[in-house]
Parts: structure tokens; sequence; C-alpha cells
């Protein structure tokens, strides 16, 4: 396999992660999700939870909209007049280009496929699935009645949404911005993996 980035962005309830997991064993390659968390605290000093629940916290009412190359946590470590939220997506942009540099992967979420996106050996996917599907999946995740999971859904697309044109000045989800789009609802996790690996196969990588 040619060296291949894969950048997954997912919609709530679209399995990124079983997708993302599923598609790196068969590759035979890293898949990096909840690690980026922890490699970017270790950048930048901020605790995992701080940067974990930084999607949580964006409010999207203004932009960070500097080119992916310019990211740079050593300038931003501690300063004073840099609020830490750029601090924290700082970090994580530069471990997401450190994993690029060193071989294939497997990346899930983050803003990776903006950070990405002039990367020639990127390919970028996302993943979404029907408004019934991940209702069924917010309820049973939260605990939550049919009107709670509708809200809490909102909720969910909302702080994607923010922290996406936060930090890049783009909208989240385009499907002009991605190489390949699947509703995972159609054919399951199994299928986008499939999929995936058929595309990767037209385009010469595999």
């Amino acid at each position: 396999m040619k060296k291949t980035i894969i950048a997954i962005s997912r919609a709530y309830g679209a399995h990124g992660t079983v997708v993302g997991s599923k598609l790196a064993a068969n590759l035979g390659v890293p898949m990096f999700d909840r690690k980026i968390i922890d490699l970017a605290s270790e950048k930048s000093g901020l605790s995992p939870d701080y940067i974990g629940k930084l999607e949580e916290n964006v409010t999207g009412s203004f932009l960070f909209n500097l080119a992916a190359s310019s990211y740079n946590v050593h300038g931003f470590h501690h300063s004073y007049d840099v609020p830490m939220s750029y601090t924290a997506f700082s970090a994580q942009a530069n471990v997401i280009q450190e994993i690029a540099k060193k071989g294939s992967a497997v990346i899930i979420g983050r803003c990776s496929d903006y950070l990405l996106r002039d990367d020639p050996d990127c390919v970028k996917v996302f993943l979404y699935a029907e408004q019934a599907d991940r209702l069924a999946q917010c309820k049973a995740e939260y605990g939550l009645d049919d009107k709670g999971a509708e809200q809490q859904l909102r909720k969910l697309d909302r702080s994607r949404q923010n922290y996406y044109k936060n930090f890049t000045g783009e909208n989240w989800g385009r499907a002009q911005t991605h190489d390949l789009c699947i509703n995972v609802t159609k054919i399951g996790a199994d299928g986008a993996v499939e999929m995936i690996l058929q595309y990767l196969k037209a385009a010469g990588r595999l």
C-alpha cells in the first residue's frame, strides 16, 4: 500500500470509531482517536479531560482561521494572550501533522480532514447515518426518551459544527471537502470498511 492517511469525519451515530478500527486492522496501520488527546496533553501541558471536552465548550462565536501549517504549540504554550482552547487545538494539530509525516494511519475526527487538506496522501472520508438510527443510539447511550434524545442530538451536532467552524472557518460535513461520503445506516460498519477499501483500490493506493 502506498503511504495513505485516512482522515475520518463522522456524525454522531455513524459508528466512526468502529469503522476506523476495522479499517486500520484490515490495512495493518495504526488508528488514532483518543490517543491524539493524550499526545496533545503531553505537548501542551493541558489535561486530557480539558482537551477531550473542548468540542463541547466551543461556542462558535469567533474564528480561528490560521493555515494548518502555521499551528505551533510552542508559540502558544502557557501564553496569557492566547486562549487555552487555541493552545489545545494547536497541540492536536501538531500531533495530527506529525502522525501524517510518519506513515500510513487512520485518524478519527479532530478536524484532521481540514488540517491535512493539502496532503496528497490524505483520503478524506465522511460517515453519516439516518436520523432514526442516530436517535436510537442517543436514547440507548444517554438513557433518554424521544424528546430528550432529539434535544441531545441537536446539541451534539451543534457542538461538532461550532468546533469545526471555530477552528477552521469552514462548515463541517460538506461533501465537497471529502473524497468519499458514506451512509453507514445503509451498509453497516463492515460495508463502510469495504467501500473505503474499494475506493483505495480504485485510487491506486492498494
